[in-house]
């Protein structure tokens, strides 16, 4: 049970981590290279190619890092 406990522990704290950063992310509206932004009269399509890249590489790696430190 003191596994399972901390597993949604560290959970909850990846998501507050990463709501975090969607919030500043949208406060500041940066785009990175590689992110496609279409703009017309009335319209904005933002895709956030490389921002998506980038956080599955990331969130990769941390998990990987958290499976290697349990076994």
């Amino acid at each position: 049970m003191e596994n399972v406990a901390r597993i949604l522990i560290l959970t909850g704290i990846i998501l507050l981590v990463v709501g975090g950063i969607f919030l500043l992310y949208a406060r500041f509206s940066f785009h990175m290279p590689g992110d496609i932004v279409i703009r017309r009269k009335n319209f904005v399509f933002f895709f956030p190619l490389a921002t998506s890249i980038i956080l599955s590489i990331v969130l990769t790696l941390i998990l990987n890092l958290l499976i290697r430190m349990k076994r």
